[in-house]
């Protein structure tokens, strides 16, 4: 049976498509027509477990096969694709009974997620065993990572709400359903939400449903992520961009555990555990009047913080060979292996998209380094040229890691070993770079004469040797 059927008169959006459900492993099939579509539909005893439908096509709309095709299967996920401008039409497709809208242009790795989504929660989706296995890319070594890791395991028989928070790209998404799935409702549903990227007119519907007739162009009933989450998860996905007017209907959800359907009349009990993520500081948007202050507090209960990558570098290389394993599996090739050097330039590069950038990184190399070896020449221009841009955080970067490696080898010691390090390093260098005259070096380091006198005895240094030569001797 083919999983996703993909609708669009567009030969390249289907290429794009293809392309992208192939690397995924995600079967397919291609129309160019709605009523291709619909004609292969009343053929088969067997529906796609999701639709990727355009909106707008010679012949039949995506709305037409929409309508039809809900008519036969009111359950299957159908994915409308529109253009961002198309408000109207993405409204038509919302209230047609549409699982989601990818608005056009789409980045292909969206196009993918939202795919993936709808397939977990068609009605065909076969429970696989990677429900009940630990995310692969859930990795990290450093402390801040292993808190995080500490956090879901001690919450692990609980129903609180948590807001995780953390820079885009740190996988806010991943944590939660990590959450979700060591959690009592790991059987259940785990419904997910970006409550920015879906138009504020269309958000009350999206969370809570509607009812028949509530509005122009409700010809059906719809049940809203609150109903499709009973028993499970809701995860709010950038909830401090939510509007206020739907800021105050997830409050009062929050307090008395019932909501209504957009032009119902009945109660409905909200069964779910909320998990909110945000990029943003929640307590600033509070201040400025932006974020209500009691649903604050509602989502507060429990907060984790996911780390940049640049304050978690000596994860890079583990990330760096998972991610490279990865694209080459979905790829069919070898897996390229990267030098201990470009390992090391990638640890002091900034990487301000997190995580993704650096999975995306790896899918760039998988497919466009000429070799199977990775060096730091291979890796795209825009790293390459920029090498100093990090320089005055690598040092800091790596004398934290330093500090931590001592804290285990030598605790109480840590604080006067690294001063005196860095004293005789700054005083070394700069007997260097004056030849060995005290007063000139003690303008540069800007201490006067007797402190870099009596510093030199105190920390035994050898005017006459280089840093660099001592340093070898230190290390040897």
């Amino acid at each position: 049976m083919n999983t996703v059927w993909i609708i669009d008169d567009d030969r390249s959006i289907r290429w794009v498509l293809e392309k992208a459900m192939g690397r995924e492993s995600i079967d397919y099939r291609s129309f160019a027509s709605a009523s291709e579509a619909l004609t292969a539909l009343d053929a088969t005893a067997q529906p796609p477990k999701v639709m990727l439908s355009d909106i707008r096509m010679p012949g039949d709309s995506g709305l037409t096969l929409l309508h039809r095709v809900k008519e036969r299967y009111p359950q299957l996920p159908v994915i409308i694709m529109t253009a961002y401008s198309d408000l109207e039409s993405a409204v038509s497709a919302f209230q047609g009974g549409a699982f989601e809208y990818l608005p056009k242009p789409f980045d292909v790795d969206q196009a993918v997620a939202l795919v993936r989504r709808a397939l977990e929660q068609s009605p065909l989706h076969e429970n696989a065993d990677e429900d009940n296995t630990v995310v692969p890319e859930i990795l990290g070594q450093a402390p801040s990572m292993q808190e995080v890791f500490r956090a879901i395991g001690r919450l692990s028989q609980s129903h609180a709400t948590v807001t995780i928070s953390g820079e885009s790209g740190t996988g806010k998404e991943l944590v939660a359903r990590a959450l979700h799935r060591h959690s009592p409702r790991r059987d259940a549903p785990f419904i997910a939400i970006n409550t920015a990227a879906i138009p504020r007119d269309l958000l009350e519907s999206e969370l809570f449903g509607h009812e028949r007739g509530a509005f122009t162009g409700a010809a059906t009933q719809r049940r809203g992520r609150f109903e499709q989450a009973s028993g499970g998860t809701l995860f709010l996905d950038e909830i401090g961009d939510m509007p206020p007017e739907l800021q105050t209907r997830l409050l009062r959800v929050l307090s008395d555990g019932n909501f209504y359907r957009v032009g119902g009349h009945q109660p409905i009990r909200a069964n779910v555990r909320i998990i909110a993520a945000t990029h943003q500081n929640l307590e600033e948007r509070v201040r400025q009047g932006l974020f209500r202050e009691d649903l604050f507090h509602r989502l507060n209960v429990i907060r984790l913080r996911l780390p940049p990558l640049r304050e978690r570098r000596e994860d890079i290389p583990i990330l760096v060979r998972y991610f490279l394993q990865r694209s080459a599996h979905e790829l069919g090739v070898e897996s390229k292996r990267i030098s201990e050097a470009a390992l090391k330039y990638l640890q002091t590069q900034p990487f301000p998209g997190n995580i993704r950038q650096l999975e995306n990184l790896c899918h760039w190399l998988t497919v466009m380094a000429p070799g199977q070896s990775v060096d730091i020449a291979d890796l795209p221009a825009d790293l390459r040229e920029h090498p100093a841009q990090e320089a005055s955080v690598n040092w800091v970067n790596a004398l934290r890691l330093e500090a931590e490696r001592l804290f285990a080898a030598m605790p109480g010691k840590v604080f006067d070993h690294l001063t005196r390090e860095f004293e005789r390093t700054l005083i070394r260098q700069a007997l260097a770079l004056t030849g060995g005259r005290r007063i000139e070096a003690s303008l540069l380091l800007g201490i006067g004469r007797n402190t870099i006198t009596r510093k030199i005895q105190e920390l035994d240094i050898d005017e006459a040797q280089p840093e660099a030569e001592t340093a070898a001797k230190r290390e040897a």
